[in-house]
């Protein structure tokens, strides 16, 4: 007689399913390394970027899945390290910085330090805690703003409005400014919630469609200035609210991992229970 598979084994695929989304996503970060070595920078910089929409998915199944375990957390920070903190930090190195200087190697240095300590910080501080705001740049937000310079520089836009910038400086002020953004305590907002039943679920729901079609119409043009505007949205509020904030409250949900209690520790071999720290 033929068996059909019970519910303890449809549980456990389910719990590998998020795991998965964070090995693809460690498979781009990866990808995009090799690619930037062999100087195909523009295919490189939309893997990180891929990346980090694996990165996004990951979370958002584990929770509707309710599947997050302290493995899943801990994986997700890992493979964050190497796709938003090395693979972006190889990329610009090999695409503005292994020309320059023999010390311009550096700058990739300490980006690569603050995305670690970003992640690391979260997992001890802010682990299991879903809310609306998270403390420090997330590191996924730096990596994909990196990663998609190089498609930036390749549009109309940036031929016409900045090609007589210092680029070479200004890429460097942005590392310098990346990596104390992810260990500082400025507070960043999680993606809106897209709805249709109050008013800010309809502009949430509003904005997602607008970054989904020009994302898709002009995302060459579109992706780096809409990461430099999220950026500079941390600075300015910051500056109007200032700096001394209490953080215990103001850690959103995908900034680390969620972990979970102990009464689910057998689901831990390959939960998934994070975000996008």
């Amino acid at each position: 007689m033929r068996r059909f598979p019970g519910p303890g084994s449809i549980r456990r695929v389910v719990i590998v399913v998020p795991s998965l989304f964070t090995l693809f996503n460690l498979f781009f970060g990866i990808w995009s390394m090799v690619l930037a070595s062999r100087g195909e920078f523009y295919r490189a910089g939309w893997y990180i970027f891929f990346a980090g929409v694996l990165d996004a998915l990951d979370g958002r199944v584990a929770r509707l899945s309710r599947t997050g375990t302290r493995f899943g957390g801990e994986l997700d920070s890992l493979v964050d390290v190497v796709s938003f903190g090395v693979a972006p930090a190889f990329l610009i190195y090999q695409l503005e910085f292994a020309s320059a200087g023999q010390a311009e190697w550096i700058f990739c240095y300490f980006y690569v330090m603050a995305a670690a300590i970003r992640l690391a910080r979260f997992n001890l501080t802010q682990a299991g805690r879903a809310k609306r705001y998270f403390i420090g740049l997330p590191s996924p937000a730096a990596g994909m703003t990196l990663a998609t310079f190089f498609p930036f520089t390749t549009t109309d836009l940036y031929q016409q409005a900045f090609r007589f910038l210092p680029r070479h400086h200004l890429m460097q002020l942005l590392m310098i400014l990346l990596t104390i953004l992810m260990v500082s305590n400025v507070r960043y907002a999680t993606l809106p919630r897209a709805g249709v039943r109050t008013v800010k679920g309809l502009l949430g729901l509003a904005t997602l469609l607008f970054v989904l079609i020009f994302g898709i119409l002009e995302h060459d043009a579109f992706f780096f200035p809409l990461g430099l505007t999220y950026i500079v949205y941390g600075i300015l509020r910051a500056t109007l609210l200032g700096f001394l904030v209490d953080t215990e409250d103001d850690e959103t949900e995908i900034a680390g991992p969620i972990v979970i209690t102990d009464s689910d520790a057998g689901n831990e071999a390959f939960g998934q229970g994070r975000g996008n720290g």
